[in-house]
């Protein structure tokens, strides 16, 4: 099918949205340590049932040390720390700023994509990362009455963002050699729709490790007790039931079903469409009004991700 790679990333960026929103709720009830836990670990229960029920295997079978060690890495990566800046944001400025900071990850995917992979890095990518950039700084500054610009939002929550972003784009090309390398070492009598279930297999591997990452944070931080109230209250499992399904097992495995059928960058800037999703049931949701200044914001920082999928294509 022509554009599939493409056509699933649109998804993902749906299903993504989706995910910041309960996300949000989840982290502001929850705490954003055992709001991860708990949905990466549903995560895990949830892709072992796919591959149970899939290839009869509740884990991901073949998958060789090399394989765990790329894709573990990810998971430190994408989850632990991009996500842990991620869920904080969330509670500093929100999911609809903390979405724009998302637009970050096609620029930061394509460089990782020309470091890693080997990708092509032309000048038009470096042009398109200044209009995202140009755009999130659109929507983040603000002329104070001494006509210098300033942060209209809190510096932590922009700092958090930023790193969120940098998680978002670098674990997604680990995530992608990772699985290439599972996919190339899979025998010939390997079951016939494990090929097709590789990404659920590989997130599961990225979900186990990515727990345990939290799961190590919290007992240094020595705030386990939270996770034990976070379990027993029925509203915050809700959300965190939701945003796991539309989070780790339907979002990030069908990012990785992308990244498989198109190149890391257009794929990343497709699924970066979420800041654009987000809007209107965000407004709707919390009440709040969209300047026109932020609309604007968000629709040049898309310019410049729709920037990296035109010239990426040619």
């Amino acid at each position: 099918m022509q554009h599939l790679g493409e056509i699933i990333a649109l998804v993902v960026a749906m299903s993504w949205t989706v995910t910041a929103l309960f996300a949000d709720k989840a982290s502001h009830r929850m705490g954003t340590l055992s709001a991860n836990i708990i949905r990466l670990f549903l995560a895990a229960l949830f892709l072992a049932l796919i591959l149970w029920v899939g290839v009869g295997y509740p884990y991901p079978v073949y998958a060789d040390g090399k394989a765990w060690l790329w894709l573990s890495l990810s998971a430190l990566v994408g989850y632990v720390f991009g996500d842990w800046c991620l869920f904080n944001c969330y509670l500093s400025i929100g999911a609809r700023f903390g979405q724009l900071f998302m637009t970050l990850a096609p620029p930061i995917a394509a460089i990782a994509g020309w470091a890693i992979l080997g990708e092509t890095l032309s000048w038009s990518s470096g042009l398109a990362m200044a209009v995202t950039l140009l755009g999130i700084a659109i929507s983040i500054l603000s002329r104070g009455e001494d006509h210098q610009m300033h942060l209209a939002l809190p510096l932590r929550g922009v700092l958090l963002g930023l790193g969120a972003g940098l998680g978002q784009g670098v674990g997604l090309v680990l995530s992608k050699v990772g699985m290439e390398h599972y996919a190339a070492i899979l025998p010939a009598d390997a079951p016939s729709h494990l090929p097709a279930l590789l990404p659920f297999a590989s997130t599961m591997i990225r979900a186990v490790v990515g727990a345990a990452g939290f799961l190590a944070l919290m007992a240094l931080q020595k705030k386990t007790r939270e996770l034990k109230t976070a379990v027993h209250d029925r509203k915050g499992m809700g959300y965190a039931l939701v945003m796991t399904f539309f989070g780790p097992v339907l979002g990030v495995s069908l990012s990785l079903m992308a990244v498989r059928y198109t190149s890391a960058g257009i794929a990343s800037t497709l699924m970066a469409l979420t800041p654009v999703f987000i809007l209107i049931p965000y407004a709707f949701i919390y009440h709040q009004r969209i300047r026109a200044r932020e609309l604007l914001g968000v629709a040049v920082s898309m310019a410049g991700v729709a920037m990296f999928f035109l010239f990426s294509a040619k």
